[in-house]
């Protein structure tokens, strides 16, 4: 039995939802219900919860699975998902794997199946999770990304919370595009044109507190969105 594990379930198939909540929750699961992928994602971007495994169908209502997967994995290079589908071509399957899923079940399977497959991937995520470092180095700059703090030449600078969400996000696609929207929709919670002026005035402060080291640039995209380009 996995103790103080929390699991995220996306499921909008009323009658498997219930079914699967209380077979985990049987197991020693603690487990948060979401019955669309828009719910589900907002659960997961909220600070208030965290997870250690997401279970997500394909074919939700308001953000299917396949998306939720992308926009998860955009905030978290690292937590575990793994999809529920009746799709069992190899095409869907591939794709789920190429969002960034840890594991893809076909309906119908056995709860024995499911719990097996769960306990595998926490497994190998449980030896991960004691190799990660709590201290990142950003080209010369040191930044702890769960103090808000950048430690500069001048000392440590404790980053707001917009702030913090946003150079993580860069951080964790460093060297790859940040989608603009995303991006948007992950630290202010709505990609509107006002909050886009918002992120661009964060943008320029970040800019302004990574400048002493010559080799980080926060390079524009333009209209797609930005990329953390740190020289080696």
């Amino acid at each position: 039995m996995k103790e103080n594990k929390n699991i995220l379930l996306a499921e909008d198939d009323e009658n498997l939802g219930k079914l699967l909540l209380s077979y985990l929750q049987a197991k020693g699961f603690h487990v948060e219900l979401a019955r669309n992928g828009k719910t589900a994602y907002e659960l997961f971007n909220s600070t208030k919860q965290s997870y250690d495994l997401l279970i997500l169908d394909v074919m939700m209502p308001e953000m299917d699975g396949f998306t939720l997967g992308s926009e998860v994995r955009l905030l978290d290079k690292r937590i575990p998902f793994l999809f529920l589908s009746a799709k069992s071509m190899k095409e869907d399957k591939l794709k789920g794997f190429g969002v960034g899923a840890d594991d893809y079940i076909t309906k119908p399977f056995s709860m024995e199946e499911l719990l097996a497959r769960i306990n595998a991937i926490l497994k190998r995520t449980d030896s991960k999770q004691k190799n990660v470092q709590e201290k990142i180095h950003v080209g010369k700059i040191q930044y702890e990304p769960e103090l808000s703090v950048l430690h500069l030449n001048d000392g440590a600078k404790k980053l707001t919370t917009k702030e913090n969400m946003l150079l993580r996000l860069l951080v964790q696609n460093q060297n790859e595009l940040l989608d603009r929207q995303a991006a948007l929709r992950a630290v202010w919670g709505d990609d509107n044109y006002f909050n886009g002026r918002s992120m661009d005035v964060y943008i320029a402060k970040l800019r302004k507190l990574l400048k002493e080291d010559s080799n980080i640039e926060i390079m524009n995209v333009h209209g797609i969105g930005f990329k953390l380009l740190v020289k080696q």
